[in-house]
């Protein structure tokens, strides 16, 4: 089945009729996935199937070949010019398959951060999808204290995660990041960035770090949104964010492996 660009707005799919308009994406997600689309080229597409097809088989959802006709009309029914965010979607109850067409907000190249760490309020961190509306407000009160994001924290005050985003920091000449026994979400941008970190002989270490304990450092936010992210501010706190030195070059190369999505 040949579908048409979708340009704006929600789709539902079904396997007689592909892709048709619905109305408006409400209640809850057992699974959401998203990616920067510019131009027709995407980064890691083929890491954000597998995260979607392997959550939707974890969350009970369609059987895999209704999956991949999905992704498969997904795919060609997003558009190749313009900047975009489109978000897969399996609807709670319905078991329903969507694609959500948005344009993509502006980018940010630094992200102010809540200085106080934020009890993980997730039910499935590692999954996305049944948390978006939690995490919306965390970011919320995140707002109110000046910053765009917040850290999330176990019991203990060990960082996981932002409440959209990855958190990676570096430690003199080593790239940190959350344990992956951690409840975190498997991130593609971390992925594609921990796999160059060790393709060109940079050390990656887990460690587990507060939110203090990352005063003074290179701290990244990542996400396949914005990319890279330097934390430039932490808000209501005395933390110290540290000049971004490394983020230009990481974000350069970041930009340079988007392909089409024909190559995907």
């Amino acid at each position: 089945m040949t579908q048409p660009v979708i340009v704006e707005g929600l789709s539902a799919w079904s396997p007689e009729q592909g892709l048709t308009p619905a109305g408006t994406s409400e209640g809850r997600l057992l699974v959401a996935d998203s990616w920067l689309l510019r131009d027709g080229r995407v980064r890691g597409l083929e890491r954000h199937e597998e995260r979607f097809l392997r959550s939707c088989s974890e969350a009970g959802g369609p059987r895999l070949h209704h999956l991949l006709r999905f992704w498969h009309e997904m795919t060609e029914a997003l558009p190749r010019t313009g900047e975009w965010f489109p978000r897969v979607e399996l609807a709670a109850g319905t078991m329903e398959l969507r694609l959500l067409m948005r344009q993509a907000p502006p980018l940010g190249t630094g992200v102010r951060v809540w200085a106080t760490g934020q009890s993980d309020p997730r039910v499935v961190p590692r999954r996305k999808g049944p948390d978006l509306d939690t995490l919306a407000r965390v970011r919320g009160r995140a707002a109110q204290e000046g910053a765009e994001e917040a850290v999330l924290v176990t019991p203990s005050g060990v960082v996981l995660e932002a409440a959209t985003a990855s958190v990676l920091w570096w430690e003199d000449d080593t790239l940190c990041l959350p344990s992956p026994v951690l409840p975190v979400l498997p991130g593609v941008t971390l992925a594609l960035i921990q796999e160059r970190a060790l393709r060109t002989g940079i050390r990656v270490a887990h460690r587990e770090r507060t939110v203090t304990e990352l005063d003074g450092r290179e701290v990244w936010l990542v996400n396949a949104l914005h990319g890279i992210r330097p934390v430039t501010a932490w808000m209501g706190g005395l933390l110290r964010a540290a000049p971004a030195e490394r983020a230009p070059e990481w974000r350069t190369w970041l930009e340079g492996i988007m392909r089409p999505l024909s190559e995907n």
